[in-house]
This record gives structure tokens, sequence and C-alpha cells, in this order.
């Protein structure tokens, strides 16, 4: 995408727009380990983000897990991160950029929720944080969560590669 149709807010996430697929590996203490096929978006909509992220069963295709929402900066290095999920959960996360984290990293987001929405008949997520690391064209994605009882432990971990 040619610099001058990207609102000058985004410039700096430029290293995570695109879309980007690649496979997954999950485990909490309540479930069995597993894995996953997941495919992620950010794509760029005036000064925002547009965040979609879907997963699959990657032997029979079969749907696992959906999200989608709104990224948006917050400041000179913070970050917002809206989200709906369809298990009937919504998350606001906020947290930070880091532009150089360690050599050779292009970004690293880093967000902690600071308000979840359940629905009536969803399971109750009680916090979650995620992070976020794009080196050239992979994106590594880390979420943990505090869950039925059990604190801040790390649930899924994927290593996708930009598709466009």
């Amino acid at each position: 995408m040619p610099a001058a149709e990207l609102h000058a807010t985004l410039e700096v996430l430029r290293p995570l727009i695109g879309v980007f697929a690649g496979e997954g590996e999950g485990d909490f203490p309540t479930v069995a380990p597993f894995r996953y096929h997941e495919e992620v978006s950010f794509l760029p909509r005036g000064p925002l983000l547009v965040y979609a992220q879907h997963t699959a069963d990657p032997a029979s295709g079969r749907p696992m897990h959906a999200e989608t929402g709104f990224l948006r900066r917050a400041g000179e290095d913070g970050i917002e991160l809206l989200l709906a999920h369809t298990f009937g959960l919504t998350e606001l996360q906020e947290g930070h950029l880091d532009l150089a984290p360690q050599p050779g990293v292009d970004l690293r987001v880093t967000l902690q929720s600071t308000a979840i929405g359940v629905a009536a008949t969803a399971k109750a997520v009680d916090a979650v944080r995620r992070q976020l690391t794009v080196t050239g064209d992979e994106l590594v994605s880390e979420l943990w969560m505090t869950y039925a009882g059990v604190d801040d432990s790390q649930h899924l971990r994927s290593v996708l590669q930009r598709t466009s």
C-alpha cells in the first residue's frame, strides 16, 4: 500500500497491516492441548485497523473460534483493541507499542483487558492479555488468560506468515 493511502496515525503500525495465516497450539489447565489453523487480518480504514481472526481444526477444517474488532492508536505509544468473540464475549484491551523491542523485530504490541462483557450464555473469562510480535513477514501471536480459577496462564501461541 502506498504511504499516501495510509492514515498518518497508522504509519507506526505498518508492519502489522495485512493478512497472516499459519498454525498454532493451544493449552490450558482446563482443556486438552490442541492445534489450530489461524488467519488474521489487520486492514486500514481511516485512522483504525479493522481486525478479523478465525481458526479452524487443521485436520477437518471445522471452524473453532473467531473474533473481530478494531485496533486504534491511543496517544504516542498507546494502543486499544475492541473485540467481539463468537462465544459471547466482548473485550476492551489497552496497551502499548514497542517499536524496537529487540534487534530484527519490527513491532511488538502488548495488550491487557481492561473491560470484559459476557453474554448470559457465555463462559466468563476474568482477564486476557496478548502480545503480537512482527518480524518481517512473520507474526507471532500469544494469548494468556485468567479463567475458571486459573490465573494468567498461556492459552494460545501461533506463528503466522504474511499472505498479502
